[in-house]
């Protein structure tokens, strides 16, 4: 259920359908189940495989981004592709962000579409990860602006959307709006880092 459905919404529940929930429980080899009775409702429970660990007590977002001097010229932001998260989703920001750096590559964040915009004009990203619903200012309106700068060089950034609004119609906006790719949540991170490597591939030659 969503609080509110708007594109930059500023409250919001989870937004999981049922599909999602199947394929997020799937993916960590858990299954699904439902009970129904008539006119009484339906039950839907959710069983995942675990194990006793220890862990530590987890990062905060801004833990897991790399903080960037905008004039440095060192040889480890030349080797390593810098990438640009757009994204307000706590658990988003510290998954995705863990991965890509231990893939590689150099994260800076952003939290809204304003702040993305600020943040590709500064570093001017190799790639910037753009999230459709996020407060102050959407994904799509933060893609068409950068798309419409006079700067070319941000302006021809490549941009992946991500997104949990998941229909045909919802893809098409995307890439109208300027976005390269279009990727819908949940995101497998292996699909998302070939996307990425596809993407800079292509920006080298």
């Amino acid at each position: 259920m969503q609080i509110d459905s708007a594109l930059n919404r500023q409250y919001a529940g989870t937004g999981l359908g049922l599909t999602l929930v199947k394929r997020i429980v799937e993916m960590h080899g858990g299954e699904v189940k439902v009970e129904s009775k008539i006119d009484l409702g339906s039950c839907f429970a959710f069983r995942l495989p675990c194990q006793d660990l220890l862990l530590q007590a987890p990062q905060s977002s801004q833990e897991t981004a790399v903080n960037l001097d905008p004039n440095s010229t060192t040889k480890v932001l030349e080797k390593c592709p810098l990438i640009l998260l757009a994204e307000d989703h706590e658990a988003n920001i510290i998954t995705i962000s863990r991965y890509l750096k231990a893939k590689g590559y150099q994260i800076i964040l952003a939290e809204n579409g304003q702040e993305a915009i600020d943040q590709a004009k500064l570093y001017k990203p190799d790639l910037i990860l753009m999230d459709i619903q996020m407060p102050v200012m959407d994904g799509l309106e933060a893609i068409q602006r950068i798309r419409e700068d006079s700067d070319r060089t941000l302006a021809n950034i490549p941009i992946i959307a991500l997104t949990a609004l998941a229909m045909t119609s919802d893809k098409r906006k995307c890439l109208e709006a300027g976005a390269n790719y279009y990727l819908a949540k949940p995101v497998k991170l292996s699909q998302l880092t070939s996307t990425i490597q596809e993407i800079l591939a292509q920006e080298k030659n």
